[in-house]
């Protein structure tokens, strides 16, 4: 299993803003599912270049963007200059596997964050920060054992997760699952087709 670390991710982010044509638009499973949230403090989860955060802020959000990766989070904070809602975010450059913010938000999000420690506790962790009341988003990689699961995004060991094995974590009083499906899509970073296999879970916190 890849380490996940500072140093990994170091790695993989400075690869992908050296070519800034690279950069995805924003994830639309977010779009899909905070459409009808009522705006409030916000905290992305493995923000990256801070495509989500960023969208969060233009809809109202005070966000919390986390990251990692100082590379990331400097190309964050230069699109944020020119974005006009700069002020709505605050960037932390944290681990998401030791990170203790102190705090809760009224919505977390998650798209594709991976850590030092496997999905399940990963999830489990960014669960607890969110509020009563509150709502968690995430989106992660599918893990398949259909047979062309390889044959788009490759993912290392540890770097996935099932429905079930999400859902699973949320089946008690405290939450309830407003959505939860997967589903195949096709991105195309550079130009060049990439095919995801992706698993959504929505959440909502009752007490």
């Amino acid at each position: 299993m890849n380490e996940f670390d500072k140093d990994y991710w170091e790695d993989q982010w400075g690869d992908a803003t050296s070519g800034r044509e690279r950069q995805l638009p924003v994830n639309p499973y977010l779009t899909a599912e905070a459409a009808h949230l009522p705006v409030g403090t916000a905290l992305d989860a493995g923000c990256g270049t801070g495509t989500e955060a960023l969208w969060l802020a233009e809809q109202g959000w005070e966000v919390t963007a986390a990251d990692i990766s100082s590379t990331a989070l400097a190309e964050a904070k230069s699109r944020a200059v020119t974005s006009g809602v700069g002020e709505r975010v605050d960037w932390v450059e944290a681990d998401l596997s030791r990170w203790q913010p102190g705090r809760t938000w009224d919505f977390v999000v998650t798209n594709y964050a991976h850590a030092q420690i496997r999905q399940l506790p990963l999830y489990r962790r960014i669960a607890s920060w969110v509020a009563p009341g509150g709502t968690l988003l995430i989106v992660g990689h599918l893990h398949s054992h259909h047979p062309d699961a390889h044959h788009g995004h490759d993912h290392p060991e540890g770097a996935t997760a099932t429905l079930e094995g999400i859902t699973n974590l949320f089946d008690s009083p405290e939450w309830r699952i407003d959505s939860a499906y997967e589903q195949v899509r096709t991105v195309h970073p550079g130009g060049s087709p990439m095919r995801l296999r992706d698993v959504i879970v929505r959440i909502h916190r009752l007490t």
